[in-house]
């Protein structure tokens, strides 16, 4: 074989191992990576089921009321554990007579009012538990020293009280209550029922109040804010 012919050959031979070479390191690159992937993605984080309860016959009485100064203990209640709680900080909502309050803003000063030390938030949506389904975060309030976020009431807030002669005190149909809870997630809730076992004709002289029953859904997924 001629010397140039020669070089040529051997030239051209170390091109293509080399080429293999780079090819054989580009695969295993490319493998590496999509193991490398395949890992973060078998270690992502599972979404948690959304929770959907009822709560039965939650006590929550106040004294005073009809021009006296009104008292008694708020009972709390927290959305992750779906319990109420005597927790100064892990709550959520909380109790009252016809009052519902959140943990978040400031108090209105009334006697027996927990301190707010959260920044949870509600609004009250029209609809039903079903169509319901995305959270608008523009319209989140808190509560106040001029007044509850869920405004008391009448037809102001969460219920509509009768007068004379039946004196019932029923939730408004179509009234959802959407809260932001302590911790930045979010649930939204039916109020059902004032009266003791939530009876379908509450009679306001026989049946016990206030005894709360309410539907909630709650989304325990950090920034998801569909139900």
């Amino acid at each position: 074989m001629k010397p140039q012919i020669q070089n040529n050959f051997k030239t051209m031979n170390s091109i293509s191992k080399t080429m293999k070479k780079f090819q054989l390191v580009t695969l295993i690159a490319v493998c590496i990576g999509f193991t490398s992937c395949s890992s973060d993605d078998d270690k992502a984080t599972p979404m948690l089921e959304i929770a959907s309860e009822t709560i039965s016959n939650l006590y929550a009485p106040q004294t005073g009321g009809q021009g006296q100064p009104v008292s008694g203990a708020f009972v709390k209640f927290d959305f992750a554990t779906g319990q109420t709680t005597t927790s100064d900080e892990n709550w959520d909502i909380a109790f009252r007579g016809t009052s519902i309050i959140v943990n978040g803003g400031t108090t209105l000063g009334t006697i027996d009012e927990p301190n707010r030390t959260a920044e949870a938030a509600v609004y009250i949506a029209s609809g039903t538990m079903a169509s319901v389904t995305d959270v608008d975060a523009s319209l989140f309030l808190q509560d106040a020293a001029t007044g509850y976020a869920i405004t008391s009431g009448s037809d102001n807030g969460w219920y509509n009280y009768a007068g004379e002669p039946s004196h019932l005190i029923t939730p408004i149909p179509g009234k959802i209550l959407v809260f932001k809870t302590h911790a930045g997630l979010y649930a939204k809730v039916e109020i059902v029922s004032y009266y003791e076992n939530a009876p379908a004709n509450p009679n306001a002289f026989v049946d016990g109040t206030p005894y709360y029953t309410f539907n909630y859904v709650y989304q325990p997924n950090s920034d998801v804010t569909t139900f």
